[in-house]
């Protein structure tokens, strides 16, 4: 019979679909799914057996056709892939542990996925968010077999978290990973669907932040001239940490997980002036081979802010942004070490707006420009170049923004002379908006 996707559909449980051209490959309906096999004749003991091949629709008919023809190849040349299949499932798994025999839940696959890929491909502060993630939203699911899980279960999850479409994207990407991981190291069975890269696709967007009541939207904010200028005289209300944080946003254009790392030994006086090397792997390019370190010209008040900070830089990291130690509610001591989060300059700016709400008792000056965050001034830091006239290869270097495609490819120039330059420029052009 020819194959289509109104026939599948039509399928009662119980029946099953022969593939023309295919002896052997069949689509089975159950009451729950769809499954494509391969029924043969084993040639070591002529018994009739057959293989799980994957789920339909995920398993398109061209797939299940490569994949039977694989496995009918194996049988021919005297293998029986359903006995090399059961015999696979009981040797050692890589890592050296048994692989399991009994159900495997879907928290032992997060787990295994956390442990196995995350861990040593992410960040740890990435890693951690993805871990935390998963501890917080799993729970009506985690004792669930991970290969028994049905596309209502995975469907149910998903809208119960909906009123919160971000996160709620960010866990059905990670748990789609998370299965292909599963089903590449053999903890899943290949008649398994990954039903988190069918459900929902689409539709968890994002309505844009909400301030008192409504919904802003999705809009980039970038501060005008004089906003910028209203701004820069007002950083000394601010923290002298957050107020040198986002001094830097604006003199250099670097990102604020780069500002907040900033340590004593990415900072040297060259014969040009001073330079900032961001090492690779702090940037947000560091996955990407032909990324290299970024190089930030330090000028005007984005040096001063530097050469003070190294003056009082801790060892032996050296951050510029050291955490010092604190004292929780609880009574018990925070240990300094390390550098600030990000996190605290937003919240820093979001406490300085007129209309934060939050610890009304707390008495503090208010900031004149609102509705922007610390990363809208590298936005506003990029458009200002760009109506300084800059153009937009050695912006997009300021930015440490990689160039696109196949000028990406063969423009290996590193554009330190017109960074420079540039930033220069925008320094006095700060200065001039400050003054007015």
């Amino acid at each position: 019979m020819r194959l289509d996707a109104r026939t599948a559909k039509l399928l009662q449980p119980g029946q099953h679909i022969m593939v023309d051209g295919c002896p052997g490959l069949r689509l089975v309906a159950t009451a729950t799914r769809r499954t494509w096999t391969y029924r043969y004749k084993s040639p070591s003991d002529g018994r009739m057996r057959q293989v799980a091949l994957g789920g339909w629709p995920a398993m398109s008919p061209a797939a299940a056709a490569g994949a039977w023809a694989d496995l009918r190849a194996r049988r021919d040349a005297g293998q029986d892939p359903a006995l090399d299949r059961r015999a696979a499932r009981q040797v050692a798994a890589p890592d050296g542990r048994k692989a399991r025999i009994g159900v495997y839940t879907v928290r032992e696959l997060v787990a295994d996925y956390l442990a196995g890929h995350i861990e040593k491909r992410r960040k740890p502060k990435g890693a951690a968010e993805v871990r935390r993630l998963f501890d917080r939203l799993l729970a009506p699911i985690d004792a669930l077999p991970a290969a028994a899980l049905t596309r209502q279960q995975a469907f149910g999850l998903l809208e119960s978290l909906s009123s919160t479409p971000v996160q709620t994207r960010q866990l059905r990407q990670e748990l789609g990973a998370a299965w292909d991981y599963a089903a590449d190291a053999g903890r899943l069975p290949d008649s398994a669907v990954n039903w988190w890269r069918l459900v929902m696709r689409g539709r968890l967007r994002s309505k844009g932040a909400v301030l008192q009541g409504e919904h802003r939207g999705t809009v980039k904010r970038v501060l005008h001239a004089a906003e910028l200028g209203q701004l820069v005289r007002w950083l000394p209300n601010f923290t002298r940490l957050v107020g040198d944080a986002l001094t830097l946003y604006l003199w250099t254009g670097a990102r604020g997980a780069e500002i907040v790392a900033m340590q004593a030994r990415e900072i040297a006086q060259e014969s040009d002036g001073w330079w900032w090397t961001v090492p690779k792997g702090k940037t947000k390019n560091a996955r990407h081979e032909r990324a290299t370190d970024l190089r930030v010209p330090l000028v005007g008040r984005a040096l001063d802010v530097v050469r003070r900070r190294l003056e009082n830089a801790p060892p032996p990291q050296g951050y510029l942004f050291a955490r010092t130690a604190r004292r929780r509610k609880d009574g018990k001591g925070e240990k300094a070490g390390g550098h600030i989060e990000q996190k605290v300059l937003g919240v820093a700016v979001w406490n300085a707006m007129p209309y934060c709400q939050s610890r009304p008792e707390y008495q503090r000056a208010r900031l004149p420009v609102t509705h922007w965050a610390p990363h809208d001034l590298r936005r506003s830091a990029r458009t200002l170049l760009a109506s300084m006239g800059c153009p937009p290869d050695v912006a997009e270097s300021v930015l440490g923004h990689m160039l696109p495609g196949v000028e990406g490819v063969y423009n290996m120039y590193d554009y330190d002379a017109e960074r420079r330059q540039w930033l220069t420029r925008l320094s006095a052009r700060l200065e001039e908006l400050a003054a007015a």
